[in-house]
């Protein structure tokens, strides 16, 4: 699934001469490309102090920057480029319950509220992602909306035993996958920095850099305490136990080593191949009513690709514009259960059609780019059987 994309627009910073042979795309003949991605894509890649661009097969346009790409720079880095949801990534639980105990019918009509606040005490989520109280608490356990979600899968095809085993998976039991950020924290964050400096860089040892990138850093460990909220409070309702396999982010601004020095990176809905090394696996995912892949990430061609993969299917249509596309077809009904037969919750209107499978691209065609490019190889294939968006409509 692409990433949101409700980053407030920033001014277009100053652009240095076109630059684009440092641009790498990872993607075939097969994949469907918009233009107007490539153009920004481009854009990005010829501003100063960049040395690479990588795309992916889930590439396209978001407001002024391209989702599904990598950036990397030296002196300087661009905040703007991470966007208001700092911090946002995927994150795949196991669980004890039998995919074949599954009571669907029930678990619809009962799980609810997770893009409420929680009524718990947050005070050991916070001593465990090491985060002091601030006002975004309310937001901590929360999925919020565009195309974050909380989804319950199940196991269709194991690709690769030794790596499943390993990570000590069993191909009988349900699993969570989890998709939000940082929720009200990145957006303060984000909005700071456009009033202080707009879309422009900051030299990196400069003061502004410190106070972003403490702050940036905050926002991470939110993103991830959230997710692992959010997996707590679904898995209560299951009433299982669930454990962390993957949690891999792909909004973000990270130091890093690039051929043999330091560099900067900058994610815009690419999840860190670095991440997914250290943890053994990624999840990515297609949409509600496709296919997600668990993967292995690949060393030898990580540096061609900014130390960087594709995060989801990536948005086909734009958002706003499914409705017109679908509605004549499908009543919301019809969009409430999917090919799959999985369920969804989602009393949004606007976003049931917004978020619809037809929205997304080829997802198993994003898989096969990423394994012709040697960056991933497929461990295990999951469909989803129930995801949840929010309980209650917004306008009733």
């Amino acid at each position: 699934m692409g990433n949101s994309s409700k980053d407030v627009a920033p001014s277009e910073p100053v652009a240095a001469p076109a630059a684009t042979s440092n641009v790498r795309l990872f993607t075939s003949d097969k994949s469907w490309i918009e233009g107007a991605a490539l153009a920004q894509l481009n854009h990005t890649a010829g501003l100063k102090g960049m040395v690479m661009a990588a795309g992916f097969p889930d590439l396209h346009p978001g407001k002024g920057i391209a989702v599904g790409a990598a950036f990397v720079s030296r002196g300087l880095f661009y905040p703007a480029l991470a966007g208001n949801d700092i911090g946002c990534g995927m994150s795949f639980w196991a669980t004890d319950v039998s995919a074949r105990k599954l009571k669907l019918d029930r678990l619809e009509k009962r799980v609810s509220g997770l893009e409420q606040p929680w009524g718990g005490d947050l005070s050991a989520w916070r001593t465990r992602f090491g985060l002091d109280a601030s006002l975004s608490d309310a937001g901590l356990g929360t999925i919020g909306g565009g195309n974050h979600f909380a989804e319950l899968q199940v196991v269709d095809e194991v690709r690769d035993a030794e790596a499943f085993a390993r990570l000590g998976l069993d191909k009988a039991n349900a699993t969570l996958l989890i998709h939000s950020g940082s929720r009200g924290l990145g957006q303060d964050i984000f909005r700071e920095l456009l009033e202080r400096h707009g879309a422009n860089p900051l030299e990196e040892d400069s003061e502004a850099a410190a106070h972003y990138l403490a702050r940036h850093d905050h926002a991470m460990r939110f993103a991830r305490a959230n997710r692992a909220l959010i997996a707590h409070r679904f898995a209560s309702e299951l009433g299982a136990d669930a454990r962390c396999v993957s949690d891999v982010a792909h909004n973000m601004v990270t130091r890093e080593d690039f051929e043999g020095a330091p560099a900067w990176f900058h994610r815009k809905g690419a999840a860190s191949t670095r991440e997914a090394l250290d943890q053994g696996a990624l999840m990515i995912p297609g949409s509600r009513g496709t296919p997600s892949y668990l993967v292995r990430a690949l060393a030898s061609e990580g540096e061609t690709a900014a130390w960087s993969l594709a995060h989801g299917a990536g948005r086909r249509w734009q958002r706003g514009y499914a409705k017109s596309r679908l509605s004549h077809k499908y009543r919301v009904e019809d969009l409430a259960r999917t090919e799959l037969d999985g369920r969804v919750i989602c009393e949004d209107r606007e976003l049931l059609y917004d978020e619809a499978p037809q929205a997304y691209k080829d997802i198993a065609q994003v898989i096969a780019d990423l394994e012709a490019a040697r960056l991933i190889a497929t461990i295990a294939v999951y469909h989803p059987v129930l995801t949840y968006k929010v309980r209650r409509a917004r306008d009733e």
